[in-house]
């Protein structure tokens, strides 16, 4: 499991297939990540996914048990 402590602003964020989703904002309250609104995929939006996708924290990398698709289709875009 991850802990919260690992996941640091301007992270990138990858799918389970290697694709981007986004990059860090700042962890919100103890088990929520909020993506920044400034990347390419976020469409100027914050959105917000469960520490529960992490599947690991790789240097500056945190991969997700989710495909890029996938965890895309399935992120909330506002504050859950």
């Amino acid at each position: 499991m991850t802990n919260m402590s690992e996941v640091q602003a301007d992270m990138e964020v990858l799918g389970s297939d290697g694709k981007h989703v986004g990059k860090v904002d700042h962890m919100d309250g103890a088990d929520v990540i909020k993506l920044a609104r400034q990347d390419s995929k976020a469409d100027g939006e914050h959105h917000w996914i469960p520490l529960a996708w992490v599947d690991s924290v790789e240097g500056d990398k945190l991969k997700l048990r989710l495909s890029a698709d996938d965890a895309m289709e399935q992120w909330q875009s506002s504050n859950p």
